[in-house]
């Protein structure tokens, strides 16, 4: 790209970010304020954004309002948390009749938690499932249980899995926060058969094989099904588990994409939306595997968790997985999302704008260079722009979408066609307004 290509996009973004400083002064004020109370003024790092993250005041069905009243079609869906909306009446039904007749924490085994339990084991194809509050929790749990079961410690993982708040792997490498880290083993490219083969093979002491179907933080990826075929067989063959992490893929068919994909796996790992909008996870597979967490099995690991089986999120969760995401439900979304994808694809054509992901999920990319398809991060890695990234953020706020500025979208269940279609209007006058430092 030519330097005045690149200043040219310089001056654009240094427009558009003057532009969203001068519209969102309450914004700005309530950040400086919460920086007061809270380091870097929120307690949860992805949701921080230069020059000051928006504050959201109100949601109300597919829609959000920020504190400046600047309301948006919120495509973020809280990174697939959000898939009910935010004022679904079922769940508020179920909220206030948990409330009302129930109670909260009730410091017991409850009929609720079996009967959220029976529908997970129903719906994902588990023999055994346990219920704790994060997918962070889930993989945690899981990573435990499956080293107890082998009596072994290593772990395989990918470059750009993302399990949790402190299991990332970004670059080919364990982040600064990742916990047991001399424990992990990152294969260098996902999607590479080849490489994940033989360093499962060549791994000593190997517990587990840990991996996404779709790569989510790392860019929407789908993992090919022989790709994820080849590791589960290895796994397998050495004696290891195989362990989905499904926290952001469940959503993508009516039982897992995993199961949509042909696959075992020996462990499967969930959270996000599960919970109806509630903090929620769960990991479950073989009842074998799963007996490790059994407390009438001498030896069996402890699960604890004071809002494991809270009454309120094992009575939303439920609700909500039996009466709104139906399997119906979920065939319908993602082939929506499947058709946005392909329209934006069509809109962005012989730009810098890529799209990727499967379903009601999808990653945006911008690159200097032209490509059809990758397979993994480090096919486009210092090909991305993210200047080019960060403009296109900033300007469709001012369009009316809340999308998360890494290039994300997770689509909810209440969204309009018609709202869609007016993203992908949105999105082709961006490229066309920017052909100069679009075009490839």
């Amino acid at each position: 790209m030519s330097s005045v290509s690149h200043e040219s996009a310089k001056a654009a973004l240094e427009a558009a970010e003057a532009r969203f400083i001068a519209n969102n002064p309450l914004s700005k004020k309530q950040h400086e304020l919460a920086i007061g109370a809270l380091p870097g003024g929120n307690t949860r790092t992805l949701l921080h954004t230069s020059p000051f993250p928006l504050t959201m005041k109100q949601g109300k069905g597919a829609h959000v309002w920020d504190e400046d009243g600047h309301k948006y079609l919120d495509l973020v869906g809280e990174l697939t948390a959000g898939l009910y909306g935010h004022t679904n009446p079922i769940i508020r039904e179920t909220m206030l009749s948990t409330f009302d007749n129930v109670g909260l924490s009730l410091g017991s085994t409850t009929v609720q938690e079996h009967k959220h339990a029976s529908l997970l084991c129903s719906r994902f194809k588990l023999k055994r499932v346990r219920m704790a509050n994060t997918g962070t929790e889930a993989n945690m749990h899981a990573l435990a249980g499956a080293r107890h079961y082998t009596s072994r410690r290593k772990v395989i993982v990918f470059s750009g899995g993302y399990h949790g708040a402190v299991f990332s792997f970004p670059n080919g490498k364990a982040a600064p926060n990742t916990v047991d880290k001399d424990d992990f083993v990152v294969v260098a490219r996902y999607n590479d058969i080849g490489l994940a083969v033989d360093t499962i093979r060549s791994t000593p002491d190997l517990a587990a094989v840990l991996v996404e179907p779709m790569q989510g933080a790392g860019g929407c990826i789908p993992g090919s099904k022989e790709f994820l075929h080849a590791i589960q067989d290895a796994a397998h063959e050495v004696g290891a588990l195989f362990i989905l992490d499904e926290v952001m893929t469940s959503r993508l068919a009516p039982h897992g994409l995993g199961f949509e994909l042909g696959l075992k796996p020996d462990l499967v790992t969930m959270g996000k939306y599960l919970g109806g909008g509630l903090a929620f996870g769960a990991f479950g597979g073989r009842e074998e595997v799963m007996a490790v967490y059994d407390p009438r099995v001498e030896g069996s690991l402890a699960h604890s968790g004071t809002f494991n089986n809270n009454t309120l999120v094992t009575s939303v969760g439920y609700e909500a997985l039996k009466r709104v995401f139906t399997e119906e439900a979920c065939v319908e979304l993602n082939e929506r999302g499947d058709g946005l994808r392909e329209r934006l694809k069509q809109v962005t054509k012989g730009t810098k704008i890529m799209f990727s992901g499967r379903g009601s999920l999808i990653g945006v990319h911008f690159v200097d260079e032209a490509v059809e398809v990758f397979t993994c991060g480090e096919d486009i890695q210092g090909k991305e722009r993210r200047d080019l990234r960060d403009l296109f953020w900033f300007e469709m706020l001012e369009a009316g979408y809340w999308t998360t500025r890494r290039g994300f979208v997770a689509l909810i269940l209440e969204t309009e066609e018609k709202e869609l279609e007016g993203f992908v209007e949105a999105v082709g006058k961006f490229a066309e307004r920017h052909r100069d430092i679009m075009a490839l």
